[in-house]
């Protein structure tokens, strides 16, 4: 700013400076659209997921014969990772035929490979994923899926610590009271649901439910935050390309898996399509689903926002379990989803957010990148400044408009 004048970031353009009131109010409007288009990619995320989620331990229920897996259950998740694979090339493809004359390709090998090491971190909760991926099939071998479901919830507060740690996320108190809640809600639903005198493994009961509890929550945790971090610290490259990167390392871990099955059981072991069924084959369309949809979350919305939103498809799950496989919906059962979705209202209440924090998780990324750079800093509060000045000659063009979603 010089002579009460500013210059725009884009054609250099000589602009009148506009007061603090209009500029105040111009970031408003912005913040307001912004936030528009946030609650409605996150009311689809959420409704797409619930139905995803509600389904996953159903189909893996319907999928056991006689109360045991046909199945290599490392045979499913290496055919769920290709056909994410797929999808990922397809929407590359997509792309790229869409891009403008000018621009950079998105399938040009230089391109690829410079992603590549970006992205290479992405490795970290692919392996997290297959490790979690298998977990999934031994906790519906001793426990119902609506217990399955509820055990999953307990993720969030792993979660909230890990974000705190690894991303710097900051939690108002209400927000972690609201966590406290969560997890009073969960237990509600344990007390006297577990037979007594059962075992799992040849452990007792309780030895057992918390040895599995803990591996199951704590590595899909450490794997949701370490995936929202990777794709979130490289927000500029395409979520395709990620995605390709990041599914294309968990099909080489799987494989790697069932390699080492065949080594150790034997080469008849080593059929991947052995014991499927119409059931498994939607088990994978589901997993698969689930997966991509969960990529949107963690790169656009919040990791927070995504367990939440699988604590509203306990209630599916739930019924769904009740209906189908004769499981008993209990008054612990009905009270905990209460607390559960009272915890989720208060989580998400605006009185309970941190002030002066972005509750965009991409907005936290280029927050530490407008750290790093002053001129950002100074092109930042020039653009909003030549925005709010009603007398502003420049326009946006049309290539400078561009979507909350790569296309």
């Amino acid at each position: 700013m010089k002579n009460g004048m500013v210059e725009c970031s884009v054609c250099r353009s000589k602009l009148v400076s506009p007061t603090t009131k209009t500029v105040s109010r111009a970031y408003d409007r912005h913040r307001s659209k912004i936030s528009k288009k946030s609650r409605a990619l996150n009311v689809l995320l959420v409704v797409g997921d619930c139905m995803l989620v509600g389904l996953q331990p159903i189909l893996v229920f319907m999928s056991k014969v006689d109360g045991k897996f046909k199945f290599s259950p490392v045979s499913v998740n290496f055919l769920t990772e290709v056909a994410k694979v797929v999808f990922a090339l397809v929407m590359l493809l997509i792309q790229a035929r869409r891009q403008k004359v000018g621009e950079k390709p998105i399938l040009s090998v230089s391109t690829f490979v410079q992603a590549a090491r970006n992205n290479v971190l992405l490795a970290v909760p692919a392996l997290l994923y297959a490790v979690n991926n298998y977990l999934k099939f031994i906790m519906q071998l001793y426990f119902n899926p609506a217990t399955v479901k509820m055990l999953s919830n307990l993720k969030v507060l792993v979660i909230a610590v890990l974000l705190k740690i690894v991303m710097k996320r900051r939690l108002s108190i209400i927000q972690w009271e609201a966590l406290a809640l969560l997890l009073i809600g969960i237990s509600v639903n344990q007390l006297q649901s577990l037979p007594a005198g059962a075992s799992a493994l040849g452990l007792p009961i309780a030895t057992g439910a918390y040895l599995y509890t803990l591996i199951f929550v704590t590595v899909p945790s450490m794997a949701s935050v370490f995936n929202e971090y990777a794709l979130k610290s490289q927000f500029e490259t395409s979520i395709y390309l990620q995605n390709l990167f990041l599914y294309g390392y968990g099909a080489i871990f799987n494989f790697i898996a069932i390699l080492g099955i065949a080594i150790f059981k034997g080469p008849g072991s080593f059929n991947i399509l052995e014991g499927h069924s119409k059931a498994t084959m939607l088990l994978i369309f589901n997993n698969a689903a689930q997966g991509i949809l969960s990529s949107f979350f963690f790169k656009y919305a919040d990791t927070i926002l995504k367990k939440y939103s699988s604590t509203v498809a306990t209630i599916f799950t739930g019924i769904a379990s009740a209906a189908l496989f004769g499981h008993t919906l209990t008054i612990n059962f009905m009270l905990g989803i209460s607390i559960v979705f009272i915890s989720m209202h208060q989580f998400f209440s605006p009185l309970a957010k941190v002030k002066d924090e972005p509750q965009n998780g991409a907005m936290d990324i280029m927050e530490m990148d407008v750290q790093k750079s002053h001129r950002a800093n100074d092109s930042s509060f020039i653009d909003m400044a030549a925005g709010a000045n009603d007398d502003a000659s420049h326009r946006v063009g049309l290539d400078e408009r561009k979507p909350l979603l790569p296309i």
